[in-house]
């Protein structure tokens, strides 16, 4: 079992991140300590705020009060909810969470059932909890409970959450390392159903896929070459074989993945999240730029393909809550690619415009645009009421926007000086 700790200044944004699953069909609340659990398995964002607040002193120095980690059993364990719950009760329980607020979700958006549990690093007098080599107790107490519940061991997994993925950066150097840390979990995460899809979703991380096919020896081949893209989008680097990352991100691997994403997105019904969202959008914005916006606030990135002529060829939506990539066919007739080109197509300056780290957009959701705020609730700016310190979305990608920046501090009045100044 491998155990993923954030730490931030968000309480809003980690229950809100959680509440998506939920409300998505994706996850469920498996338990909860000191905060009310609603019985029908639903529940506010602002209620659970509500709660935890009651347990936020005045004042304290902590200057990330926010405990968010993800429990990620092997895709072999099977474990009942009652099971997963007394997981994570224990595993918060020995970190020395104990007596703290928290709330135990499980999500179920792949295939390897999986914990997030919320909880506050701030104790109700304002000391901080302890965090003393809180990664190497973290390990030793997932190694305890994997002997205790007879679990496969986490030596050898690599097991990563969407919103630990980060956007390839050719700046930094070591584009393999970079884009094996992208291209390996991605697959195993997302449902997609072709080559087009795939290339989508690879795309919000800076990544390049090129197809090669012919003959060697008079026998087909096949093979597939990622590249690191800069910020306008051009391949820099040098290509690099499918082969190198391993059987899973090449042509056969991603062939069995899109046999099992077609499987998954019937049976769990994952296209009606997307195309609830893409129809209220399609519906009510008149321009592009409108319409890209009003999805990115729903987790939802378009990407459109364009001829030389500008003319829209292709359209693919991907669904960061489900996880899912769809072409603009596959969500209906009045969906397709010619139809948005009817809408948008020939607008240059709009088709110029580019969607700098979409991931990010996912994750900064304004409050404005939460359930919460739209029944009426609104933050006070005040630190002692519901949102303050927590009014920035965590967990974080790894990049911030403009927008994101923390205030700057009020700089200290240089004392006046007074008698003969050298």
């Amino acid at each position: 079992m491998v155990a993923k700790i954030n730490i931030g200044s968000n309480l809003y944004g980690a229950l809100s991140y959680n509440q998506e699953k939920v409300d998505a069909g994706l996850g469920k609340i498996l338990g909860a300590n000191l905060v009310f659990q609603p019985a029908d398995g639903h529940f506010s964002v602002t209620e659970c705020m509500n709660d935890f607040m009651q347990f936020v002193p005045g004042h304290f120095r902590t200057e990330e009060p926010v405990f968010h980690v993800s429990l990620n059993p092997h895709k072999e364990d099977v474990l009942t909810d009652e099971q997963l719950a007394d997981i994570g009760r224990e595993y918060m329980q020995r970190l020395g969470y104990g007596d703290q607020p928290y709330l135990i979700f499980k999500h179920e958006d792949i295939e390897r059932e999986h914990l997030h549990i919320v909880s506050l690093r701030v104790k109700s007098d304002g000391r901080k909890v302890f965090d003393g080599k809180e990664h190497e107790r973290s390990k030793a107490i997932t190694i305890e409970l994997e002997k205790e519940y007879n679990l496969h061991p986490a030596e050898g997994q690599k097991q990563g959450e969407q919103w630990e993925l980060t956007p390839v950066d050719a700046s930094k150097g070591n584009l393999k390392k970079q884009i094996a840390s992208v291209i390996k979990p991605l697959a195993s995460m997302y449902n997609f159903q072709s080559m087009g899809e795939y290339k989508a979703v690879l795309s919000l991380y800076n990544i390049h896929l090129e197809e090669l096919k012919g003959e060697v020896k008079g026998k087909p081949y096949r093979g597939l070459l990622y590249s690191a893209m800069d910020s306008d989008g051009n391949k820099v680097g040098t290509p690099l074989k499918s082969s190198i990352f391993g059987k899973t991100v090449g042509y056969d691997g991603l062939e069995k993945r899109m046999a099992k994403s077609a499987e998954r997105i019937k049976t769990k019904n994952l296209k009606a999240h997307t195309l609830k969202f893409v129809a209220e959008a399609k519906a009510s914005c008149r321009s592009e730029s409108e319409f890209r916006a009003e999805l990115r606030k729903q987790g939802i990135p378009i990407f459109f393909r364009r001829n030389e002529d500008d003319r829209i060829y292709g359209a693919t939506f991907i669904d960061h809550t489900t996880r899912t990539v769809l072409n603009g066919s596959r969500l209906g007739k009045e969906f397709s690619a010619n139809v948005f080109n009817d809408m948008f197509g020939g607008k240059q300056q709009e088709a110029k415009q580019k969607m700098t780290s979409p991931v990010k957009d996912f994750y900064q959701q304004a409050e404005n645009n939460t359930p919460d705020k739209q029944r009426g609730y609104s933050h006070s700016s005040d630190d002692s009421a519901t949102g303050g310190i927590f009014s920035i979305l965590m967990p974080e990608p790894g990049h911030h926007s403009e927008d994101d920046k923390p205030l700057p501090r009020r700089k200290k009045k240089k004392k006046r000086r007074y008698g003969r100044q050298m």
